[in-house]
């Protein structure tokens, strides 16, 4: 029996980063309602009466940017659309990921569908047809500057939708889009007055990694406390620090929420419990244990402010000029990337400082002067085996890679279009990196995860909490406990999809929700 493929509606109420994640890398449908067609057919009447107009518009009856200044005569019209979105494919690199196609498409799409752009309703219908049909154009790493919108990633699409350029199929095959569109039953579109510019002119590629990367941070912050929790017991660490009336004194949302994991992961540890009476003359662990809630804390309440200009993103429509309720066609500045530029940088900084605290509590581990009784490097017989020691470099080296991730791209504005597109976000290439380093920090929490789960097994007879428990059984699914050296990139590998599949989260969540 065939299962229905879940679906998105597109028009009305916002999307919101889960439904951009469904249909991005779960491939859930879009679906367009009646109303979203009357919405759209309104604007295009403007549009329409604007062009027949003796009065310039910009993109309806002009060029564009810097060549805005020139009128276009009405039979020259629907050559400059073509002309627009065939000069601006003008991107170069290496292919962008699938995902990220798909969700780009499907916030341009839910632009064009608010009736604010002046499109054709049979264009807003293509785009969800390419969507529905897994047809994904192929887009390029670089030719976004973050302003006037993701201009050349969009173009690439919106030329996929003239039956031109190259495309991947739903099998991921690389074929001409005509042959493509013709397979799917899918006719070209042709473009009329203002399409062009409206199918280009939005910021939708870094909102649409904003949205992923946001949504995998969510787990992986969630993966930050379990794996933190797991060192404090392979450390012989404190869980006292954790308590709630200390979290109290210092009121961030997201310190208390990580402290509450530590303490969820941490309940009823016989390892906690074996240090904890009179006896134990440990007085303070190391910071990267005892601060691990205000560390991911404040990464969490850096992710709640970027969800919170996600969602107001999601809420805009993002073109220029776009169509007003009265029927006026209006220039404006909205497609500024700023806002979202922002707030990537951002999290690029929260994710290296998580992976940096995570290193360290890794090293401690591996370092027999700060271990507390575990073997050198973890290794069954240290000088003989390497242990985990080439595991931590491997870590160390994404650390320090993450570090230069960190590094800004909101702050390099570079002027483009004869000084007329003269301040610019960078926001696509802040999206860019903040992907490479959500990759970064699912490995470094991996190794973290690898190592004190070895770490755990080390100190039988002593067992670890219920919570903390359930999670090493998961990786010992995947992954043998303690031995001799055995090939780890696969160990290493196999982990990390246990983090980024969501697995780590769920098995801690059978014994304990977690915020």
């Amino acid at each position: 029996m065939s299962t229905a493929v879940p679906s998105v509606a597109v028009g009305g109420a916002p999307l919101t980063p889960a439904q951009v994640l469904s249909v991005a890398r779960e491939g859930a449908h879009v679906v367009l309602s009646e109303d979203t067609r009357k919405a759209v057919r309104h604007g295009r009447e403007q549009v329409e009466a604007l062009a027949r107009g003796e009065v310039p518009a910009y993109g309806v009856s002009t060029g564009f940017g810097a060549l805005a200044t020139r009128h276009i005569a009405p039979d020259l019209r629907a050559r400059l659309q073509r002309s627009l979105i065939r000069s601006h494919a003008a991107g170069a690199g290496p292919e962008v990921e699938r995902e990220v196609v798909r969700a780009l498409m499907l916030l341009r799409l839910r632009t064009l569908a608010s009736g604010n752009t002046g499109v054709q309703v049979v264009t807003v219908e293509t785009l969800a047809a390419l969507l529905n049909a897994g047809i994904t154009p192929v887009v390029h790493e670089y030719g976004s500057l973050g302003c006037s919108g993701d201009l050349a990633p969009l173009s690439h699409v919106a030329l996929a939708l003239m039956g031109e350029g190259r495309v991947r199929d739903a099998a991921g095959e690389l074929r001409d889009a005509g042959e493509a569109l013709a397979s799917a039953g899918i006719t070209p579109v042709e473009l009329g007055a203002k399409e062009g510019l409206a199918l280009i002119n939005g910021t939708d590629g870094m909102l649409g990694m904003l949205a992923i990367a946001c949504m995998d941070l969510e787990r992986l912050l969630k993966v930050a406390d379990i794996t933190a929790a797991m060192s404090v017991e392979a450390l012989l660490g404190t869980d006292r620090v954790f308590a709630e009336e200390l979290q109290r004194l210092r009121p961030h949302p997201g310190q208390a929420a990580s402290a509450s994991n530590l303490r969820a992961m941490l309940a009823d540890s016989p390892i906690v419990a074996s240090h904890r009476g009179p006896d134990c003359n440990r007085v303070q662990d190391a910071y990267s244990l005892r601060c691990a809630p205000q560390v991911a804390g404040a990464a969490r309440d850096t992710l709640t402010h970027a969800l919170l200009v996600a969602g107001r993103e999601l809420d805009s429509v993002i073109d220029n000029p776009v169509v007003l309720d009265d029927g006026r066609v209006e220039s404006n500045g909205n497609f500024h990337g700023a806002p979202v530029a922002y707030v990537l940088d951002f999290l690029a900084v929260a994710v290296a400082d998580t992976a940096s605290i995570a290193e360290r509590r890794t090293d401690c581990m591996l370092d027999v002067a700060r271990s507390h009784g575990l073997p050198a490097f973890l290794a069954d017989d240290p000088g003989v085996d390497s242990g985990h020691m080439i595991a931590q470099y491997t870590q160390a080296a994404i650390v320090s890679e993450l570090k230069r991730l960190a590094v800004p791209a909101s702050v390099d504005s570079i002027p483009s279009s004869a000084m007329q597109e003269d301040h610019v976000s960078m926001g696509w290439a802040a999206a860019r990196k903040l992907r490479r380093a959500v990759d970064g920090l699912t490995t470094v929490l991996a190794v973290e995860l690898l190592t004190a789960a070895r770490a755990l097994d080390l100190r039988s007879p002593l067992e670890p909490g219920p919570a903390t428990g359930a999670v090493l059984r998961t990786v010992r699914e995947r992954v043998d406990g303690p031995g001799p050296d055995r090939y780890l990139a696969p160990e290493i590998a196999a982990v990390a999809a246990l983090v980024a599949d969501g697995s780590v989260v769920e098995a801690a969540e059978t014994v304990t929700p977690l915020a």
